[in-house]
């Protein structure tokens, strides 16, 4: 048996809190800071500023942290944030701010855009050889429903003796929840494809009636049209289905649709602006629709010139082969970095619009009268798209078990694509419209279930990589000790680190800053050969007119001696524009390595 051992930290942590913390911790003018104060274990300074400021307010303390990191979060005023963060053994203090939460073929189409887009046949390496057996992997999340089948433990094998977590009780969260699947195993955003949670045999036939026919007397018309709440009569409403407008945005979707399925109707169509139409809204277990204004004009046509008009309601229908696909969401997570230019964000991108996943038994809400909660449920974010690319690295870690996390994440980005199932630019779906998406949208490109597997060559990120990182942003070598128990020999912060040096991560995509026309700007990456195959990678730039940018060499000599080879990347800007984008693809004739690369003015 392979023992494997893989933690994934991903950029983006929902964190939700009870909306009774937000009111307690703003009273006063107080809010809820973190003061983080380094690496693990319990200090005594900890426990002495902790105590400090329980004495002078009861409760003060929300919670302490001693696992993973040390340190607390409690509820301060700013005077009070910015003395602790002046003590010695305080690394920084921070706002804790209260975040919201913002499968259907999702795997079937990443394996066959990557077979159209390089002209190959259906790529059955990816299930071949190993099943990831004691893969242990850590995804830090909002929450999982341990009781759905989805997290069944059948067939798995026992929680392997290395395994060193513990089962903790949670809310709603008993140790009996925890098996061998849960103790260790676990944008682009995609259009089309949906679910019926009717479970209907048949296509009955309900009246159809627009929302000002069945209004309170004593509401509004623009109130009624739009559905608001208590705005409709149930006596009206019962047993049909509803037609409602979207002219304002004071009140959301569900609580349009809670007014119609409350008040008995039967189905629910929902007209949305042609520019507010880009990704399906959840509807739930009740059968309804969303449609355009201009669709809107025929059924309403149609309603207001028939004497007893009727709608059908069918079983939803799931739209494979939708074209164009993959499309970036408009709500995506996307770049630039808010504090750097230095460094691409995102990484890449993975499905994370209209995902069927595990959903709680206990949500009353999308119950349909008459019948058991829904099992699984139709759901956006980035959880979805986290749990794609944790698969992803998995499989890989669980077939070679000695390739780092770095090479994982290498691995996955050089052989991303960037094209939809046009064989076109991808673009960006948004409320102005379309656009042609750039790496700011989607990094690397969408991640691949087969190009992973054979990457040809990594880019290793070292731990002096990040170290650089933290002297770029402001950390000294006495603050980074506080956060790091142990340093690599002789490192210290250099004394002239700048956002600049953070291009020259050994990262695989390459992002620089520029302050003038005509100025030079030069990066350094070191790739790594997988495997003991010797071959020559020639390199091709992709970059507009007016950005000159060469590599040297143009050609990287991989032999039986020689593992790693570095190159050098020069940037020149003709012009001043925002941005310039373009690529850097090293090819063999057998694998392509692509680092998507972007040089700003800032």
């Amino acid at each position: 048996m392979k023992r494997i051992s893989l933690l994934l930290l991903f950029s983006v942590l929902l964190i939700s809190f009870p909306s009774e913390s937000k009111a307690t911790s703003q009273e006063e003018g107080r809010g809820v800071y973190i003061v983080y104060m380094g690496s693990k274990g319990s200090s005594e300074e900890h426990l002495q500023l902790m105590s400090s400021i329980t004495t002078r307010r009861k409760n003060a303390v929300v919670h302490s942290y001693k696992n993973s990191f040390s340190g607390f979060a409690a509820r301060l005023s700013d005077a009070e944030a910015q003395s602790i963060a002046q003590h010695p053994g305080v690394v920084s203090v921070f706002p804790d701010p209260v975040f919201q939460l913002h499968t259907t073929r999702s795997w079937d189409f990443l394996r066959d855009q990557y077979d159209l887009l390089h002209d190959i046949p259906y790529s059955s390496g990816w299930n071949s050889t190993s099943n990831g057996a004691d893969t242990i992997i850590g995804v830090f999340d909002s929450g999982i429903w341990p009781e759905s089948e989805s997290f069944n433990d059948k067939g798995i094998g026992p929680v392997p003796s290395r395994w060193k977590g513990t089962c903790t009780r949670g809310y709603d969260f008993n140790k009996s929840s925890f098996n061998s699947y849960l103790s260790f195993n676990t944008l682009v955003d995609f259009q089309g494809g949906g679910i019926s949670f009717s479970d209907l045999q048949k296509s009955p036939v309900y009246p159809l009636v627009d929302s000002l026919s069945v209004k309170l007397y004593s509401e509004s018309n623009g109130d009624a049209r739009d559905c608001e709440p208590d705005t409709l009569d149930e006596h009206k409403v019962k047993g049909k289905i509803i037609v409602c407008d979207h002219l304002d945005n004071d009140y959301s979707l569900e609580q349009r649709l809670d007014e119609v399925k409350k008040k008995g109707g039967i189905g629910f169509i929902l007209i949305l602006p042609d520019d507010q139409l880009i990704t399906a809204p959840k509807i739930g277990s009740l059968p309804g629709a969303v449609i355009t204004q201009g669709d809107s004009i025929k059924i309403l046509s149609y309603i207001n010139s028939t004497r007893n008009p009727v709608a059908t309601i069918l079983p939803t229908v799931s739209v494979a082969n939708f074209k164009p696909a993959p499309v970036v969401a408009f709500f995506s997570s996307r770049g630039p970095t808010y504090n750097t230019r230095n460094l691409l964000k995102p990484d890449i991108a993975a499905p994370g619009t209209a995902i069927l996943a595990a959903w709680p038994a206990n949500d009353k809400e999308l119950t349909w009268p008459g019948q058991e909660p829904p099992l699984f449920n139709i759901a956006t974010g980035t959880s979805l798209s986290c749990a794609h690319v944790s698969a992803i690295a998995a499989t890989l870690k669980a077939r070679n078990p000695t390739w780092s996390q770095s090479a994982i994440r290498s691995a996955m980005m050089t052989t991303a694509f960037q094209e939809s199932n046009l064989k076109s630019p991808m673009i960006v779906n948004s409320a102005y419209g379309e656009y042609l998406a750039t790496p700011y949208d989607f990094g690397a490109g969408v991640a691949t279930m087969s190009g992973p597997l054979k990457p040809g060559l990594v880019y290793e990120t070292e731990i002096t990589d990040y170290l650089q990182f933290l002297c770029s942003t402001g950390y000294n070598t006495s603050t980074i000790k506080l956060i790091l128990q142990t340093l690599p020999n002789n490192f210290s912060c250099p004394s002239n680190s700048s956002d600049d040096s953070v291009s020259n991560m050994n990262y695989p995509s390459i992002a620089v800053s520029l302050s003038k026309v005509r100025e030079t700007k030069e990066v350094t990456r070191t790739l790594t050969r997988i495997g003991d195959e010797e071959s020559e990678y020639t390199a091709t730039i992709i970059a507009p007119d007016a950005l000159r940018v060469e590599v040297s060499p143009k050609k990287l000599k991989f032999t039986s001696d020689t593992k790693k080879l570095s190159y050098q990347v020069t940037f020149k800007p003709m012009s001043r524009e925002r941005e310039f984008f373009g690529s850097i693809t090293w090819t063999n004739g057998n694998f392509k390595v692509r680092s998507p690369f972007v040089a700003s003015f800032w």
